[in-house]
């Protein structure tokens, strides 16, 4: 039997949470004995397209045998139906699709999905929000891409996870560090950032809430650095080497273990193919506090000055586009 071939397609190669999808499912490569060419967009949804089209339309026996995607911008409909008319295999990972159904109904190769809970990340991080800011606050906290329902699902979750007394201001960044770093630099030329104390500077991903932090430490003048003293972060992906070392160091209060789905998917689109069984259509893994929010405390700094008993209200800013850099403790965990 010839050696099964596998193409992933992630968001792009600087990312810790993507290298992590790379780096499991390459393990799950060399422990079945499969190859596995992994293919990263530079974050660009027409990169993405062009290099799926290549592989699906090569000769057949240059195609692969399934492909595992994370989708940039749109879900990829017509790549997916493409795909699997050639006898390729699709799995999408971290991504609410409405065409698996249909897809699946007579096809002879696998067709799934495999995702995070953004639900239960969504609200994991406003719980942590509340053991944070028991005394309520303002938090503000940034979106990935509006245009993908990820970021959508996490922000509903919050929202219902937070008590009435912490009012979240969303800015807009597309999960890299340099979005993060740019919608807080932005933020901050605004009168209204310094109207009131900010207690949580959270975002949907680590990288976003690296870059906030260093726009944070770069935008504030000395004479403003006693207002922010309170400031705690809270990221979410976890990954080791990035965001579990950024609140270890310190750098960080608190983040969502978000566990890797390549892999898995991987896993399970090579026992498919070999049993000639489908898969269920969707698998969801689950989150984790890090730490555990038990272990979080307040900031004693930190003072929700003038902040209102009740406010569920939400300010949405202007989107904002990204460009590079890394930089680099905060309060909150205890020891």
């Amino acid at each position: 039997m010839a050696r099964l071939k596998f193409l992933m397609s992630l968001l792009m190669q600087e990312n810790p949470y993507q290298q992590q999808h790379a780096s499991t499912a390459r393990q799950i490569a060399g422990e079945r004995g499969v190859d596995l060419e992994v293919f990263f967009a530079n974050n660009d949804a027409i990169t993405q397209s062009e290099q799926l089209l290549k592989a699906i339309q090569a000769p057949k026996d240059s195609r692969p045998d399934g492909i595992i995607c994370a989708p940039v911008g749109t879900v990829l409909s017509q790549v997916a139906h493409a795909a699997v008319a050639r006898g390729i295999g699709w799995a999408v990972l971290n991504r609410e699709v409405d065409y698996l159904t249909a897809l699946r109904q007579g096809s002879q190769v696998p067709v799934f999905a495999v995702s995070s809970n953004h639900e239960s990340i969504g609200t994991i991080q406003g719980r942590q929000i509340a053991a944070l800011l028991p005394d309520g606050g303002l938090v503000l906290y940034i979106l990935g891409p509006t245009t993908n329902s990820i970021a959508q699902r996490r922000l509903n979750a919050i929202l219902a996870a937070k008590p009435d007394n912490i009012e979240i201001r969303t800015l807009i960044g597309d999960w890299t560090e340099a979005s993060g770093y740019r919608a807080v630099s932005r933020w901050l030329q605004l009168r209204t950032s310094h109207d009131r104390p900010v207690g949580v500077l959270a975002a949907q991903n680590d990288d976003m809430a690296l870059g906030a932090r260093r726009a944070f430490e770069e935008k504030i003048g000395a004479h403003e650095k006693d207002r922010w003293q309170g400031l705690a972060y809270v990221g979410c992906d976890c990954c080791p080497g990035a965001g579990r070392d950024w609140v270890d160091r310190g750098l960080f209060t608190s983040s969502v273990i978000n566990p890797p789905t390549g892999g898995v998917a991987l896993d399970m689109m090579i026992r498919a193919i070999q049993t000639k069984a489908q898969p269920q259509e969707s698998t969801t893994l689950p989150a984790k506090s890090y730490p555990e929010i038990d272990r979080l405390e307040p900031n004693p700094l930190y003072r929700p000055q003038l902040q209102s008993t009740r406010n569920t209200g939400i300010h949405v800013a202007p989107a904002l586009n990204s460009a590079a850099a890394r930089g680099v403790g905060a309060p909150g965990a205890k020891p």
